[in-house]
């Protein structure tokens, strides 16, 4: 492991840094290639299969974005999915280790309290196109772009801090409720994408459809009493905002002759 993280980081200095150290010209004149570091956040809504367990969700990441002097966007992509709206009942969830009453009794003995929220993670390779329509210079305007990747998603449950959790949901048994799935995704985003000729404001808005092929990634659904076999289709639709680190170096505005 060790030896995959140093040839890795040799990759990236490498690869990364001198294609950040090409991009020296006027981006008011010409195109450019250059390297963009990316911070990105996503509100997104669920579909399919997903809204069946999870409400509307946050994703937030970044990218490494290589830009072409043709104005191609390659890129790798990763975010984290998080959220607190959980769709599918308690009962539904975990049913079996309830009371008649609903209630959770914890390992003190005594009725606890539980949130349920929603974890998971995309990542992706990513290509797209920018179209230099209504924009300060030729190196931004609209753009659109598609990603290939993984994805995952699954229920995470917290005790309140009084209380330890019942030997039901402690260890390895808790992995039995999460609802752990993950699977092949693709992606397609369509936005505006705007880098100011002073360097300082760059930033894109845009919307965003996500979609994965999952299977459950737990050998036993507690709830199913066997191992749940089913494929599902994750659906995100989301509105994201991403601000731009660039990586060039700016042309002086005036030239100066002695």
């Amino acid at each position: 492991m060790k030896s995959f993280n140093k040839y890795l980081f040799l990759f990236l200095v490498l690869t990364i840094f001198p294609l950040a150290g090409k991009a020296q010209k006027d981006i008011k004149k010409s195109c450019i290639s250059t390297v963009l570091f990316q911070a990105t956040y996503a509100y997104q809504f669920p579909g399919l299969d997903t809204k069946v367990l999870y409400g509307n969700n946050s994703s937030v990441g970044g990218s490494v974005i290589y830009k072409t002097d043709k104005n191609w966007l390659w890129s790798f992509n990763g975010n984290f999915i998080f959220g607190d709206n959980i769709n599918i009942s308690r009962p539904e969830l975990m049913g079996i280790i309830l009371t008649s009453s609903g209630e959770i009794v914890t390992g003190d003995g005594i009725y606890g309290s539980f949130a349920l929220f929603e974890r998971g993670a995309h990542f992706q390779a990513k290509v797209g196109k920018v179209f230099s329509i209504l924009s300060p210079n030729p190196n931004c305007g609209f753009f659109v772009n598609g990603g290939l990747g993984y994805l995952f998603n699954r229920i995470r449950c917290e005790f309140g801090s009084y209380a330890s959790p019942p030997a039901n949901l402690s260890g390895d048994y808790l992995y039995g409720y999460d609802r752990m799935r993950g699977g092949f995704a693709y992606s397609g985003e369509i936005g505006y994408m705007y880098m100011s000729n002073s360097r300082l404001l760059n930033f894109s808005i845009s919307l965003e459809f996500v979609q994965a092929h999952t299977k459950p990634l737990r050998e036993w659904d507690f709830n199913l009493m066997m191992k749940d076999t089913n494929s599902y289709v994750d659906r995100y639709w989301g509105i994201r905002f991403s601000i731009y680190i660039p990586t060039y170096k700016r042309m002086p505005a005036e030239y100066y002759y002695y």
